[in-house]
């Protein structure tokens, strides 16, 4: 395998989704869409992604400040995407390898997908190559322009379609794989003579291919997987979609979902085998679950929370931030927040750990095989021992313990 590399285009504000947000940290089932990008590169064997920056360049960097491979490059002014490639000539200007060349809005993206670009890239020997999609409705994105015998001629962006044109289905959803030496040679000579005035990524292709080199697409990306984020409708899409793969995936893992309609489960969530969530669940954040568990329904776990096996969650049953062990009971109404709770403790309904003073959070500890009656109050910090019963009405603090 060549050495591959990645520029990811991440610097744009997106006035459609009217927002102060830069686009790239919108959240699609718990993560950022940047993060989904990254980690498919990743997988697809690139070493090294130089994320392309802009508008609320500081917000980005931020969020994936311990991601050790990312090199940032800022792009002080939108030009286009062809601008923004270019921004990273600096940095791989002498790097002799593969360069794919993604958007940054695109969370949809597998490692399977760029697996197949990069593989065709390197059996084809080409200079570029581009996967490419087929969708009933193409409306918005770049066409791809083939002779009579299937070869690519070109991508024609929407805004610069003639009629004919707007009718071809299979679109370009923006991955490409690139020789780098000859992407940046390309860069060099490209002009803004287009609508918009700006350099396209997609005329340096057209500079390849007149230039009497190989540039290949294949069709290799699903339809679902071509959408891009511009809206508000774009993204609660997008985020559809995802749950779906994160619910197929954790029932393939034996994971007994009821109701996938009704059920929201985070991409960071781990959930052991056999374990049922009932409808009406919702999983938010770095959550682990156990084996043999019942959660739900209308529970909520939030992130933080680590619970062993054998664990039952009931109806308005929300855990925060807290650590439960094997064969916990807590199946009405009950709250459990900041809290480690030993094997085989018992919460009545409508129990809680008052974890908040008005200023700080506060820790409760509970021993094993406790008993918490119905309607306590644990007020934190508190440390109850293992075998302690808690008379249900209680209110429980340091000063009656």
């Amino acid at each position: 395998m060549n050495e591959r590399v990645a520029i990811i285009l991440a610097a744009g504000m997106s006035s459609r989704m009217n927002t102060k947000l830069p686009k790239v940290l919108h959240e699609v089932c718990g993560r950022p869409m940047l993060a989904y990008v990254l980690d498919a590169c990743r997988g697809a064997g690139v070493k090294k992604a130089y994320v392309v920056v802009g508008y609320n360049k500081e917000a980005v960097i931020e969020a994936f400040a311990h991601d050790k491979d990312i090199v940032w490059v800022e792009q002080k002014e939108q030009k286009g995407t062809g601008h923004a490639v270019l921004c990273c000539k600096e940095h791989l200007a002498n790097f002799d390898g593969e360069t794919l060349v993604l958007c940054g809005d695109g969370p949809l993206i597998r490692t399977e997908t760029l697996s197949t670009l990069t593989g065709k890239h390197e059996s084809e020997k080409a200079s570029a190559t581009i996967a490419t999609a087929i969708l009933d409705d193409p409306t918005g994105y770049g066409r791809i322009v083939r002779d009579a015998y299937g070869n690519m001629q070109g991508i024609v962006e929407h805004g610069d379609c003639t009629e004919k044109q707007r009718d071809i289905k299979e679109v370009n959803p923006s991955y490409y794989c690139f020789n780098n030496k000859v992407l940046f040679d390309a860069l060099a000579n490209i002009k803004p003579n287009n609508v918009k005035n700006e350099y396209y990524l997609t005329d340096a292709l057209h500079l390849i291919i007149s230039n009497g080199l190989k540039v290949v697409a294949v069709t290799a990306v699903a339809a679902e997987d071509a959408i891009s984020v511009n809206s508000r409708a774009q993204l609660s899409e997008t985020s559809k979609v995802m749950q779906k793969r994160i619910l197929n995936k954790l029932m393939a893992g034996g994971v007994t979902i009821v109701a996938p309609d009704n059920t929201w489960i985070d991409a960071r969530a781990k959930i052991g085998q056999d374990t049922v969530i009932e409808p009406f669940v919702y999983i938010h954040g770095e959550v682990e679950i156990g084996s043999n568990c019942r959660v739900g329904p209308f529970a909520f776990v939030r992130n933080g929370t680590t619970i062993g096996s054998d664990v039952v969650l009931g109806v308005f049953t929300e855990i925060k931030n807290a650590q439960l062990g094997d064969g916990v009971r807590a199946r009405h109404h009950s709250y459990i927040g900041d809290a480690v709770v030993g094997e085989n403790v018992n919460i009545g309904a409508g129990s809680i750990t008052a974890n908040f003073d008005g200023k700080d959070v506060h820790e409760t500890r509970i021993g094993k095989d406790s008993y918490i009656g119905s309607g306590s109050i644990l007020i934190a910090p508190i440390e109850l021992t293992a075998g302690s019963h808690i008379k249900a009405g209680s209110v429980v603090g340091r000063e009656n313990q």
